[in-house]
């Protein structure tokens, strides 16, 4: 759609004319908004604000690191075989759950070591990575990136800004599946259910955090049946429909240990009228 945002009106020394990219700019919105998202839900449940921006900035190093690993396994061949491939590692988002699992991990080893509540601390940042992830995939949307399949839908997106085609290899001219867009509404409605549903039902630590595991795996599932961008596959699925197979139920069984042997989790704390 529109991949570049504007060119700056001047040159820099050694740098040269310097173009802000609207993928960019909206990942990097992304991971603000997530991570003021965040530190709001923390201060009402009486966390440390230092501890927890600390750990959303490891989150987010993490996550950019993770996210081109992935990438980087996923077409593992191709980038052996032609390394100057690599440099577009640099240019490329790359695979959201490679940056999900390795900032899953630091965080857990992160939180561990500071002392911070684990499943508590866990709740309060998976809306966040909700919210992140609605405007990261509009950041995708905008670059051409993670498109979808040709389609006669209605509802088709056609492609026709040459960068999209060089830089990420984009189909120009071709109505193709908005993919981008249905993970942002996907994410969307996960944000709304998180939110919507906490203070219902059994509460108890966890609950928040592995329940958006579970939407994302199982509508991330779905979704990959309409990409049809080169991103990998293990065995008969792509890649993150593999994850999602064993993330989803790795969820349900993390939900139904948490709820059995949890203790109520505890209340937001409210202002006095």
């Amino acid at each position: 759609m529109h991949p570049r945002l504007f060119e700056l009106p001047w040159e820099l020394p050694y740098l040269g004319q310097i173009t802000v990219y609207t993928y960019g700019v909206l990942l990097a919105s992304a991971y603000l908004l997530g991570l003021k998202l965040a530190m709001v839900r923390a201060k009402a449940r009486g966390l440390d604000q230092t501890r927890v921006l600390d750990l959303g900035i490891y989150i987010i190093i993490s996550a950019l690191v993770g996210a081109k690993l992935l990438l980087f396994f996923t077409d593992f061949r191709t980038f052996t075989s032609n390394p100057r491939e690599l440099l577009t590692l640099v240019r490329a988002g790359g695979v959201f759950y490679g940056g999900l699992i390795l900032a899953v991990i630091v965080a857990l080893w992160y939180i561990r070591r500071i002392g911070l509540p684990l499943w508590t601390t866990c709740d309060v940042f998976a809306p966040g990575i909700a919210l992140g992830h609605v405007v990261g995939r509009i950041g995708c949307f905008f670059a051409g990136c993670c498109y979808g399949k040709p389609t006669t839908v209605s509802w088709a997106i056609t492609f026709t800004d040459p960068y999209a085609a060089t830089n990420v290899g984009t189909p120009l001219n071709v109505p193709l599946h908005p993919t981008q867009l249905y993970e942002a509404g996907a994410e969307a409605v996960i944000l709304v259910l998180l939110l919507g549903t906490e203070s219902r039902g059994t509460r108890f630590p966890g609950r928040t955090f592995w329940l958006y595991m579970l939407l994302y795996a199982v509508s991330r599932y779905a979704i990959e049946i309409f990409r049809g961008d080169p991103r990998g596959s293990v065995l008969m699925f792509s890649t993150s429909q593999f994850i999602s197979l064993i993330l989803a139920p790795l969820a349900v069984i993390r939900l139904v240990y948490l709820r059995r042997r949890g203790a109520p989790a505890p209340k937001v704390a409210r202002k006095a009228a």
